[in-house]
Formats: C-alpha cells, sequence, structure tokens
C-alpha cells in the first residue's frame, strides 16, 4: 500500500502541472490547497515513505513525501524561477547545510539524513508559496487555505471539548502541536482584518484561533497567545492609527477577554488532574541534559538523535529525568537546546538565523509600506515569528514536520509580498525614464539630461 501511496504522489506532480497551466480555476484551488494540507496530511494519510522508520524514538521518522511536497514541485516547476531569485533562500539553505554537517557526527546517519530531507521538502513549499504570492491576489488564496484548515480545527476541537476531553488536540495528535500552528493563522488573520479587509475569512480566522487556543489549555500556547494579540494590535496603531483599527481592536480585546474564562476554565480541569510542578521539573531535567551533550559534542550528537543520544550515553540519568517510557523517550522541551545538542554550535547560529533573518525583515516591510495593505500582512507575520521564536523555549515541536510547512508557508508570503513591492518600485523607475526620453530636451532638467 506505501508504494502504491508513492506513485500517486509522484504522478500527481505533471497532474498538478497540467492543472496550473489549464484554467485559472484550477489554479486558485490548488493555491488554496497549500494552506489547507497542512492541517490534514497526517489525519487523511496524504503522505508515503520511501524509507518509513516507524518507531524511530527522532522528531523524523523516515524519508518522506507528502502531496503538498507534489504540489509544491508542480508550482516551482511551472513558475521556472531560480530557487536563488527570492529572499530568505539563503539563511534556509544554510540550516539545512548545518544539519547535514552534523550528519557525520551521528551514531546513525541514516536517520539524521531523514531530518534533511524533511528540511529539503520545507525549502519546497517555501519557494512554492513565495512564487504564489508574488502575485497580487496570492496571499489572500493561501491565507484563505490556512483559515479554513484553523476552522476545521476549532470544529473538532470543540466537538472533543464537548465530549469530556481536557485538552482538545483536532487532528493533530496532540494539543501543544495544534497551539503553535494556531499562531500561523491567528496573527495574519488578525492583521488582515486590523487593515479593513472587506472578506470575512479573517473574522474567521481570528476566531477559530481564540476558540483552538482556549479549548487545546495549553499554558505556554494560551499566554502568548494573549500576548501576541496586544503585541499585533498595539505596532499595527503604532504603525498607521485609523478609526477602523481602533474599532477592531476594541472587540478583539472584548473577544480576548471573554475567551479568557474558557481558557481559565479548560487550565483548572487539566490541573485539577496534573500538578504542573512535576511538570516544570521534568523540563528542567531535559535542559540538563541537552546542556551536557551540548557541552561534550560542541559539533552536536547528529540531527535527529537526541532521544537515543540522552538514553544510550547517559545524559537522561545524569540529568534526573524521570525513568518511564514518556519522559525518557521525549526530547528536550526548548527547540534552541535540541537543536544545538543535535547540530551544535554551527547548527544553533544558523537557526537563529533562519529564524531572525524574516522576522526583522517583516517589520522593516511593514513600516517601509505604511499605508499598504501588504505591510499589515506583513506585520501579522512579523508578530508570528516573534510569538513562534518565544514559543520555542517551551516546545520542540518546530522540528516536525507540519509546523516546518507552516514556517516555509509565512517565510514564502512575506518573500513573495516583498517581490511585488520590488517589481513595483522597478516598475515605477521604468515608467520615470520613458516618461523622461518623452519630453523635449529643453524640457529635461540639466541632471537628467548630464
Amino acid at each position: 500500500m506505501r508504494f502504491v501511496a508513492l506513485v500517486v504522489i509522484i504522478f500527481s506532480v505533471p497532474i498538478f502541472m497540467a492543472l496550473l497551466r489549464q484554467n485559472g480555476h484550477y489554479r486558485r484551488y490548488l493555491c488554496f490547497a497549500v494552506g489547507f494540507l497542512p492541517f490534514v496530511i497526517a489525519a487523511w494519510n496524504l503522505d508515503a515513505a520511501f524509507i518509513s522508520w516507524a518507531t524511530w524514538p527522532g522528531q523524523t521518522k523516515g524519508v518522506i513525501i507528502s502531496l503538498l511536497d507534489g504540489l509544491a514541485l508542480a508550482i516551482i516547476l511551472n513558475s521556472r524561477r531560480s530557487p536563488f531569485f527570492f529572499p530568505f533562500v539563503g539563511v534556509i539553505i544554510a540550516y539545512i547545510i548545518a544539519a547535514g554537517i552534523s550528519i557525520p557526527f551521528s551514531n546513525n546517519p541514516q536517520s539524521s539524513f531523514f531530518y534533511v530531507w524533511q528540511l529539503g521538502t520545507m525549502l519546497l513549499v517555501f519557494l512554492a508559496v513565495a512564487n504564489i504570492c508574488m502575485n497580487e491576489g496570492g496571499p489572500k488564496l493561501i491565507i484563505a487555505g490556512l483559515v479554513c484548515g484553523i476552522t476545521l480545527q476549532a470544529g473538532f476541537a470543540i466537538s472533543q471539548k464537548m465530549s469530556g476531553v481536557l485538552q482538545a488536540s483536532g487532528t493533530m495528535g496532540h494539543q501543544n502541536l495544534l497551539g503553535m500552528v494556531t499562531h500561523f493563522v491567528l496573527y495574519p488573520s488578525l492583521a488582515m482584518l486590523l487593515a479593513a479587509q472587506k472578506s470575512r475569512l479573517p473574522l474567521l480566522g481570528v476566531v477559530a484561533g481564540l476558540i483552538v487556543v482556549a479549548f487545546g489549555a495549553s499554558r505556554a500556547t494560551i499566554g502568548l497567545a494573549g500576548a501576541g494579540v496586544i503585541l499585533l494590535i498595539f505596532l499595527s496603531m503604532l504603525r498607521m492609527p485609523s478609526a477602523q483599527k481602533t474599532k477592531v481592536a476594541v472587540i478583539g480585546l472584548f473577544a480576548l477577554i471573554m475567551a479568557t474564562p474558557l481558557a481559565l476554565n479548560a487550565l483548572e480541569q487539566r490541573f485539577e488532574v496534573k500538578s504542573t510542578a512535576g511538570s516544570n521539573e521534568e523540563r528542567e531535567a531535559f535542559e540538563r541534559a541537552a546542556t551536557m551533550m551540548l557541552a561534550d559534542f560542541p559539533m552536536g550528537v547528529g540531527a535527529n538523535q537526541y532521544v537515543v543520544v540522552a538514553n544510550s550515553g547517559g545524559y537522561s540519568e545524569r540529568a534526573g529525568v524521570i525513568w518511564n517510557y514518556g519522559s525518557r523517550s521525549a526530547k528536550v522541551h526548548n527547540v534552541y537546546l535540541l537543536i544545538a545538542a543535535e547540530t551544535g554550535y554551527l547548527g544553533l547560529v544558523t537557526f537563529l538565523l533562519f529564524m531572525f533573518a524574516p522576522m526583522i525583515a517583516a517589520f522593516r516591510f511593514a513600516w517601509a509600506n505604511r499605508r499598504d495593505p501588504r505591510g499589515d500582512l506583513a506585520l501579522g507575520i512579523g508578530v508570528t515569528l516573534v510569538i513562534v521564536a518565544l514559543h520555542c523555549f517551551y516546545e520542540w515541536i518546530l522540528v516536525t514536520s507540519v509546523v516546518q510547512y507552516m514556517l516555509g508557508i509565512a517565510m514564502g508570503m512575506l518573500a513573495g509580498l516583498m517581490m511585488q513591492r520590488k517589481a513595483e518600485k522597478r516598475a515605477q523607475v521604468l515608467a520615470k525614464r520613458q516618461e523622461k526620453a518623452e519630453l523635449p530636451d529643453d524640457k529635461i532638467p540639466v541632471l537628467a539630461r548630464n
């Protein structure tokens, strides 16, 4: 059955290419699917593996491709643009190379290659989204897919909560993963809403995102979601205040206040079952283990190797990690420490560049284009990356394929917006030159003639 799925995904590439060339409606649906598919790949079994290590304790369990990868490849081949045409490609490739350099230091090089492959699929999605968002309507189609995806998750979360589930996880398998993914929809949707976009989709994205946050009952997600909403509203008003933004800000803050009792109730139900003290102590033990590993292996123990080395090298035992399957098979709940332990200082530095280069670019673009709605969307992406970077201090799940797909989508949208603006500036310069060339010689300023 696995090989049948592989064949279907591989042969989907030429089919997608034909559909992209054939009809504008098909193109719109396929662009929408790029934003929607990350939410359903696992639940709908839309992936397959060339090599599968289902019981491997690392974050990546094989050489896996998904239907989204096939669609992304079709979009890239159809565009015929060089990958180096877009911003951020350099920092993404630098991080992939750093992960690749860790392979010779790994006790199991093949499993480390699995993670490098996964990063390659993220690059594919980034390039596909960047190509889509070079067109004016592209970002809206991607956002529409994201909003429909989080709305589907909100529906499952409501159903699970009504069934007595303490922490709703939607179809993602874990509430923390769903909470991390929500950041990538909530803030861009709120930014578009603040920018007075007429579409109802941004409002749906905000409402669905808050429902997921409240019912997931994750402490980090709830706290960071509230902080992110307030930060985005503040920066948006600071960047370009308006009556519409004031109205939306008041409504948004009211909605946040209304959602707070739901979140607090979910947290109370959770803590009645499990105390936070043990959880905090366990996190500290994981961090001690990762720090010891980095001290012993400055070049890292190899990507996708943390759990194996933490146990076989005795680091979990010396760090005081509890002796049970759940704890000994878990990773350090801090992405920065996890990446440092697995790929060394080189991996950590390139990862920081990978995270912070687009973050800085998003805020620069937003402030340089204050009267442009695209600047509002860039601001939402910038806040998303800030909140995700903060969330990485409490979770390791950014190294999973779903969250990396979402990162690729967010960075791809930003890259597309930047290329849109660059193309407009180039067109304006050419128009001015053409206008000057058509003027009589005596009407052209002296400096221009020189």
